[in-house]
């Protein structure tokens, strides 16, 4: 399946109709934890009601506010979506920004617990006394499924496998093997990430469209939420982007101009991480949004081109 990644506002969704318009029976699969809730519109920047009619959205306005969701919850949705496009001789196209999702619905997901920082802490000062290739040794007598896909130098990886046998006594390939088993499937996907080589023409879009979610009503949307009575700052779903900063100042806790500030330094941070997580996979095709002589059209070919892969 094609998949489009890329920070907030660097132009992924608009990508994603121009090539469902340029490619008849394309069917989008959102990969965005917040546009999932109910209610949450303009402050998510959802597709608007005419472009879904016009192309069909998946793995949206699925729960209300009140609800969680979780990487689990969109591996889940994500593979229903995707069958039921090809079962209707239709083309799955996934796009969306949270990177957890991503590499959840690529590389699988194992639902395994957290051990203590205290018990991380002890495996890294053996490390440090006797080094990672001893440990990945000692991992080989206790789970040896687990070590031959791992590097002896493989210290993340080696750490957690190490500290998950010593906190819940199960092995990581017992612990994996009981978990769903949609959850641990591996999937292919195709991807094409949006990567801005310049920042400032990033940050610039970013600014545009949070003012633009403004004109649009957005605090009224937020304000609406607010006065629902069953939300709560500190739930998934007001703690998005935006949302949060609307809180504290329909709280009265800061300025209309400090909430517009606060909320697109929030938007900014958000894009950094987004692209600090896309420099860390691999197998991506790479083009700059906002790079000289790119346009939407030659985006969207270079995204047809990568579709005939498929």
């Amino acid at each position: 399946m094609l998949c489009i990644i890329g920070p907030t506002a660097s132009g992924k969704s608009a990508l994603g109709m121009a090539l469902a318009r340029s490619v008849p029976g394309i069917e989008i699969i959102s990969m965005d934890s917040a546009m999932v809730y109910r209610g949450m519109d303009i402050g998510t920047a959802k597709p608007s009601k005419a472009e879904q009619a016009e192309v069909p959205h998946h793995v949206i306005d699925l729960i209300d506010p009140t609800a969680s969701y979780s990487a689990a919850s969109f591996i889940r949705d994500a593979v229903k979506a995707k069958e039921d496009i090809e079962r209707r001789g239709k083309i799955p196209l996934m796009i969306g920004g949270t990177m957890m999702y991503y590499q959840a619905y690529r590389q699988g997901l194992d639902d395994l617990p957290s051990a203590p920082q205290a018990l991380r802490d002890q495996i890294a000062q053996e490390a440090a006394a006797i080094g990672w290739p001893a440990l990945h040794q000692q991992l080989e007598q206790l789970d040896p499924i687990t070590a031959k896909r791992l590097e002896p130098s493989d210290r993340q990886r080696i750490s957690r496998a190490l500290e998950l046998y010593a906190f819940t006594g199960k092995t990581m390939s017992q612990l994996i093997a009981e978990s769903p088993p949609e959850a641990r499937v591996e999937r292919r996907l195709v991807t094409l990430a949006l990567m801005p080589e310049d920042r400032t023409l990033l940050h610039a879009g970013i600014e545009r469209r949070f003012h633009q979610m403004i004109k649009d009503g957005f605090l009224e949307e937020a304000e609406h939420l607010k006065n629902r009575g069953d939300l709560k700052p500190d739930m998934p779903s007001m703690r998005c982007v935006g949302y949060r900063q609307a809180w504290r100042y329909l709280d009265g806790l800061c300025s209309k101009d400090d909430f517009i500030a606060q909320g697109i330094a929030a938007s900014r941070q958000l894009a950094k991480r987004q692209i600090t997580w896309m420099r860390g996979f691999d197998q991506l095709s790479l083009a700059d949004p906002f790079g000289q002589g790119i346009d939407m059209k030659a985006l969207t070919k270079t995204a047809a081109a990568l579709l005939e892969t498929h």
